[in-house]
């Protein structure tokens, strides 16, 4: 073996047992490399490269389960986690034990949860799958994503994604769908920067109360706004919706944004786009000879909207 080239003048106890000893040395000299990266160094040392298979790959459930297998010589260990990254890094830690044959020397996993942005170039994380990761460690439902708007010249897209989380809601911008994805996961894990991975809270503690009303709370609301809504015709000539919606809008706890599109509709008139922040999220069209013509008519539509809904029982 290479250890025992290396340390031909040593006696016989310690030639048997240099392959531990140099693993131990390699471990407490970088406490900060990855398991993986351990074995991968002690491999390439004795001429052993690692060698990882994935032995079953379970993503139908709820919690995804990964298992892999490591060969490192005569060493075959698994790991299993819930991702792959994680797996391999348990199936390492399996075969890292085995080989230090001391149990003096603690290896701790990575939490892969919540990476440490300080020690990590933020281009280089993956929020989409922190987020998810962190939500299957608190038992929390998965993230789901949807495409909201996509706009703008075909040089300079920008996309809109909301992100939902429980009945909670984070909204992305980006050049791509996925930029827009990584906004709005990385607009949730903001929120959760300050819990500890081992405590499992519920969502309402971090977020507090929801970012959007619902149908339910707009039927039931006592706002004076709401229910002077129930009572409008919606009809007087040359009212302000836009201000009309945006106090109900302040009042019942939702945001509004309004997107122009460019290319005029087949009549010649300027299009906007009402994206209200309601649960679930409501988006209405409106018309008009000018930019904030069309912004008053989607309003108005977008009132007509809630008024059906806060009437219904």
């Amino acid at each position: 073996m290479s250890h025992s080239r290396h340390r031909a003048e040593a006696p016989p106890l310690e030639r048997e047992d240099s392959g531990t000893f140099s693993l131990g040395k390699m471990i407490t000299a970088k406490p900060g490399k990855t398991p993986i990266q351990v074995l991968h160094e002690y491999g390439m040392k004795t001429k052993n490269i690692p060698v990882y298979e994935c032995e079953r790959s379970d993503v139908q459930v709820n919690v995804p389960t990964f298992t892999f297998r490591v060969t490192v010589g005569d060493i075959t260990c698994t790991g299993e986690g819930t991702s792959k990254k994680l797996a391999k890094h348990r199936a390492a830690e399996a075969a890292i034990n085995i080989l230090k044959a001391s149990a003096s020397i603690c290896f701790a996993v990575p939490d892969p949860l919540l990476p440490d942005p300080s020690k990590q170039p933020k281009n280089q994380l993956n929020p989409i799958g922190s987020l998810q990761e962190l939500a299957i460690h608190h038992g929390w439902r998965l993230p789901e994503y949807t495409l909201s708007q996509e706009g703008g010249p075909a040089h300079k897209r920008e996309y809109t994604t909301i992100c939902k989380l429980e009945s909670y809601m984070e909204t992305g911008k980006g050049a791509s769908k996925k930029q827009a994805k990584r906004n709005a996961a990385e607009k949730f894990l903001a929120k959760f920067s300050n819990i500890s991975p081992d405590n499992h809270i519920s969502l309402t503690n971090v977020v507090g109360h929801s970012l959007g009303c619902t149908w339910h709370s707009l039927r039931n609301s006592p706002g004076e706004k709401i229910n002077l809504l129930k009572r409008s015709l919606l009809s007087i000539p040359n009212t302000d919706y836009t201000q009309l919606l945006s106090e109900i809008a302040k009042e019942q706890g939702f945001n509004i944004t309004y997107l122009d599109i460019e290319e005029l509709s087949a009549n010649g008139q300027y299009q906007c786009l009402a994206e209200l922040s309601t649960s679930p999220i409501t988006v209405c069209h409106g018309l008009g000879i000018s930019c904030g013509n069309a912004q008053n008519d989607a309003a108005h539509n977008a009132l007509q909207y809630l008024k059906i809904i806060a009437e219904r029982k």
